[in-house]
């Protein structure tokens, strides 16, 4: 895998419900030598963000339990922490790009993780 990462910092912040799913990235990008953070709903996800600065890639699903969505969280993540990279994953429709934070990407499941991760390493590319 290459060595390039977003902002200086090999850290992903993986948000999403169904458990097989969040362990399927969990352990790709482990793998990929990425320090790899895990939520399983937006709450959580806000406590990690508040703890470990260091984050800089968050990929979150839109349909997940707790006080709000995927999209919403996005749009928090971006107010709060403008320099992280954002994904947003649905298997349902496309959110449309009018919705999603300024800079936030929409990826559709079933996805590729490598696909993922070298489009998560050309970004930090100058």
């Amino acid at each position: 895998m290459g060595q390039s990462t977003p902002i200086g910092s090999k850290t992903i912040l993986i948000v999403e419900d169904e458990a097989l799913v969040r362990f399927d990235l969990v352990d790709f990008f482990t793998h990929a030598k990425w320090r790899v953070f895990e939520a399983e709903n937006a709450d959580e996800a806000i406590a990690i963000l508040d703890e470990h600065k260091e984050i800089r890639v968050v990929l979150t699903d839109v349909q997940m339990p707790g006080s709000m969505d995927g999209v919403k969280l996005a749009h928090y993540v971006r107010e709060r922490f403008p320099p992280t990279v954002l994904f947003v994953v649905s298997g349902n429709a496309p959110i449309p790009e009018s919705e999603l934070p300024v800079r936030a990407m929409f990826l559709p499941k079933p996805f590729d993780p490598y696909r993922l991760l070298r489009q998560i390493e050309d970004m930090a590319r100058p």
